[in-house]
């Protein structure tokens, strides 16, 4: 990807949000015009029509208001991901945004389609990718089965070095700690999972750093250490 990439660990298309989106849309590449924003409900395509138009409207309520072009594309299942007018319409964009909801499901759907092809081609020469919970889990390198504690995960999309991400860090229950120990142990050296948490963006800028934007604080952990960075401030895997 040579554009910007944005992970949420929660908050998509709300004000608190609004200090991230502005800076995510000014610095799209559009010489002028108006940045052109695809707003993606897939992650949400099992949990049937009304929130899938919910997350729509939500997205594209909150882009128009800060000054963008944009639309939602309803890419839901593996049918839709594969229309070549939904790909086309991601193929444009200057900022690819995708929601929360389930992050296998999201990868699955996504993983192959021509909607993913064109948003490559689109990522490729400069576009912004911006996840919010499951939208930032397809981009490890493994997705963690939760019903499993973690002793089971899944391939994704390995587009940034973590081997996992995992949204809405600071609000985990005690009773899935667990699971964070048992990832941990799989981590192999120089290998790193990253927390993200809530009301918080972590966003990789052009030089490979990432800074984090928002309430709270991003957590990157190796198998023995873990490091804690603050709206701001900078890190590097």
């Amino acid at each position: 990807m040579n554009g910007l990439i944005a992970l949420l660990g929660s908050g998509e298309y709300l004000p608190v949000m609004n200090d991230v989106d502005r800076f995510l849309l000014a610095n799209c590449k559009t010489d002028g015009r108006k940045p052109r924003v695809v707003c993606l409900p897939t992650a949400a395509g099992k949990e049937g029509e009304a929130s899938v138009n919910r997350w729509s409207k939500m997205g594209v309520d909150h882009f128009t208001r800060l000054g963008a072009d944009v639309e939602a594309v309803p890419v839901t299942d593996a049918e839709s991901a594969n229309e070549q007018n939904h790909a086309s319409r991601v193929e444009e964009a200057d900022l690819i945004y995708f929601s929360g909801g389930d992050p296998g499901y999201l990868f699955r759907t996504m993983q192959d389609s021509l909607v993913w092809k064109s948003a490559q081609k689109a990522f490729a020469r400069g576009a912004i990718y911006a996840g919010c919970s499951a939208g930032a889990m397809i981009l490890g390198k493994e997705i963690p089965d939760f019903r499993s504690l973690g002793l089971r995960s899944t391939p994704a999309f390995g587009v940034v070095p973590a081997n996992f991400v995992l949204p809405h860090f600071d609000a985990i229950p005690i009773i899935w700690k667990p699971m964070l120990l048992a990832l941990r142990r799989k981590l192999k050296d120089n290998e790193f999972l990253l927390g993200v948490d809530e009301d918080t963006a972590i966003i990789r800028t052009l030089n490979g750093a990432w800074q984090v934007m928002g309430k709270s604080k991003a957590h990157v952990f190796t198998k023995t250490e873990e490091k804690v960075y603050s709206n701001e401030e900078v890190f590097n895997f």
